[in-house]
């Protein structure tokens, strides 16, 4: 008797596909007519590599920040290709927190601080924290700006509070700890990186960071 043959998910299939065309469009379509962002979870939990990083995907193009949790256990699969499109996705997600409104105002911080209007994103980032205090890329967009003006204990803050909000926002556990370094607290930076490391192990720079701190405790008289 012949071994029955293993079957696959379609979306392995338009995993694949998208690899071949490089059409997200297409992939999305696809999906999105045959997967709710429920089955893409499981199947991003419980499926074969191949799987995992079709699912993986499909929530970085079609999912909500209520897929974050997913998003960011993923950040630490033991694939990299998985983690690599998860690091990507999950950055995806924040946008998507909030209201449409508030989403089309954190897209506004983000050109503001890329522009350096600083004391402009603080001042909107402040808005929009007052009406969602929940979104944690508003926090640590306004960490960010406070940062560059120099106010390094409300940037901290600020960086605490986005990982209060989002437990997998790595970028703020890097944000806290060069906030401590500025303000020669070393050990809460050694514990910030550390804390970083942890939820996106990728993180090469932050790893020689670790390193160097760890040598600097090290050689302490």
């Amino acid at each position: 008797m012949s071994e029955p043959k293993l079957r696959y998910p379609k979306l392995d299939k338009f995993y694949q596909q998208f690899l071949n065309e490089e059409s997200s469009a297409d992939f999305v379509q696809s999906v999105s007519l045959n997967y709710s962002p429920g089955t893409l979870e499981r199947l991003a939990t419980s499926g074969q590599r191949m799987t995992r990083r079709s699912a993986i995907l499909a929530l970085g193009f079609v999912g909500s920040f209520d897929n974050n949790e997913v998003m960011g256990l993923a950040l630490s699969d033991s694939d990299r290709a998985v983690r690599m499109l998860a690091d990507h996705g999950i950055r995806q997600l924040w946008h998507r927190q909030g209201s449409a409104g508030q989403q089309s105002a954190l897209q506004h911080i983000y050109q503001m601080v890329e522009q350096s209007r600083m004391n402009e994103a603080i001042e909107e980032a402040t808005c929009l924290i007052a009406a969602n205090d929940e979104l944690g890329e508003a926090y640590s967009q306004r960490a960010i700006a406070y940062s560059a003006v120099g106010n390094y204990e409300s940037a901290l803050i600020d960086c605490r509070e986005a990982l209060q909000c989002n437990r997998f926002h790595f970028p703020a556990a890097i944000g806290l700890a060069h906030c401590c370094l500025q303000i020669n607290e070393t050990s809460g930076a050694l514990a910030s990186f550390r804390l970083a490391l942890n939820i996106n192990p990728d993180l090469d720079n932050v790893r020689r960071q670790v390193a160097k701190l760890e040598r600097m405790f090290k050689n302490e008289p």
